[in-house]
């Protein structure tokens, strides 16, 4: 964790140097990890023209940039505060904003729970001038890969864990994100985590009246959806279930009206359209996505000048019972990519022996494997100039500053950039018709 006062004044320093700018509007973002739905809300990245729907999304396309690729627009939207527990978040994440001119003092290394105190015993953490809050709340306990112990998590805030759960402990670290908008007071907020938080008893409800009690039930907080990211242009089978809030004195009087009723009307929805057949079906929708538009014409890691692709996991494969043993479908989309790595990351093409499909790419001489950090990435909808795979300063051949492992798990922990962006657009659209200046 890095020195909260030296962070602090770093941050302040920052802070008066970066006016905010007409029209713009501030992020603050929590469990940033590397940043995907800090990248997804501030758009202007690379995307693949296949992930893009232009009949639906119309104003998504600034340049044309190659035969496989475009440039998304900017929106308004700025972070102006991340953070993460993480330190390797942490480290993707500033080697990639500075690029967009993002300083290292935006990023706070820490607990939010700890961030949270500070602020409650007068220290000045998070920023003025807040339009949203964004944060996807630690996930493990309510997935249905892990063990579902929900609030009752025994890990607090540190990853330590603890005899019984506490309001520091893992499943109620959501509470601490609620204390982050009280204290901002953000128009919107929006909580994000896995689909299997709503199969989980009242978990949902409990989440969504919590929410809801900020400041004196200062929030209307909408029923949650259940993304399904293929139909974003996502190439993966994930789920994510979203919450937003929306702060009821700073709505237009038939804002708050229609944004009130059981169904929320199409026109004020903040939830954004799928723009791809999946789950979903549409005649103006485009056709399921496949991995072979995404991941054919990258080089074979032993081919390959870009980091994030030279390396995968060397781990064997261990038989169709166990998890992260089946191989990628080109013809398809990808698999949920998990935080995870070693045995745990599917294979980009396995043997015949083992039940592989792709006997015309072994007769090339490509070798069974696991996919790459690169094809993790790209999966999860990251732009291809995101660096992950990161060299030492120092020089020394495979001596890593963000080791490929490493890599892995800050990849798989993100929200999808390409979805993130497509409610950030909803909302950019929304925002003069929800609010009154």
């Amino acid at each position: 964790m890095q020195n909260f006062e030296e962070q602090q004044l770093a941050f302040q320093l920052m802070s008066q140097q970066q006016k905010k700018k007409k029209g713009q509007l501030n992020v603050v973002s929590l469990f940033s990890g590397c940043g995907g739905m800090d990248l997804g809300f501030e758009g202007g990245f690379r995307a693949f023209k296949a992930s893009i729907t232009a009949s639906i999304a119309t104003d998504f396309i600034e340049e044309d940039l190659n035969e496989r690729e475009v440039l998304l627009k900017k929106t308004r939207f700025k972070t102006v505060f991340a953070n993460d527990i993480l330190g390797d978040a942490k480290k993707a994440w500033v080697e990639y904003f500075k690029k967009r001119e993002q300083t290292e003092a935006t990023y706070w290394h820490a607990s939010i729970v700890d961030l949270v105190k500070q602020e409650q015993a007068g220290a000045k953490v998070f920023p003025e001038d807040v339009d949203i809050v964004t944060g996807g709340f630690p996930c493990q306990d309510f997935s249905i890969a892990g063990k579902r112990k929900g609030f009752n998590s025994h890990k607090n805030h540190l990853g330590k864990q603890l005899e019984e759960a506490t309001e520091e402990t893992r499943g109620k670290l959501y509470m601490w994100m609620r204390s982050v908008v009280e204290i901002c007071q953000p128009k919107i907020f929006i909580a994000e985590n896995v689909k299997g938080l709503v199969n989980l008893a009242n978990v949902k409800n409990i989440i969504q009246a919590d929410f809801a009690s900020i400041a004196n039930d200062g929030y209307l907080v909408l029923d949650p959806e259940v993304l399904y990211a293929a139909n974003y242009g996502v190439p993966q089978s994930r789920e994510r279930v979203f919450f937003i809030g929306i702060k009821k004195s700073a709505l237009k009087k038939e804002a708050l009206l229609a944004l009130s009723q059981e169904k929320v009307p199409t026109d004020y929805s903040p939830y954004p359209k799928p723009t791809h057949a999946h789950t979903v079906s549409g005649e103006e929708l485009s056709a399921p996505l496949a991995l072979k538009d995404f991941l054919s014409h990258l080089p074979e890691p032993e081919e390959s000048t870009d980091l994030s692709q030279q390396y995968y996991s060397k781990a064997k494969f261990m038989g169709k019972h166990c998890q992260g043993q089946t191989e990628i479908k080109l013809h398809s989309i990808g698999p949920t990519i998990r935080a995870e790595h070693h045995g745990n990351i599917e294979f980009r093409r396995l043997s015949l022996e083992h039940g592989g499909q792709y006997n015309e790419e072994f007769k090339t001489g490509k070798l069974e494997r696991r996919l790459t950090p690169r094809e993790c990435a790209i999966i999860q909808s990251f732009p291809t100039d995101y660096e992950f795979v990161l060299p030492h300063p120092s020089g020394r051949k495979r001596s890593f500053w963000l080791s490929p492992s490493k890599a892995y798990k800050v990849i798989g922990n993100a929200v999808p950039p390409l979805l993130a962006y497509h409610i950030a657009k909803r909302i950019e659209e929304l925002w003069p018709i929800y609010f009154k200046d």
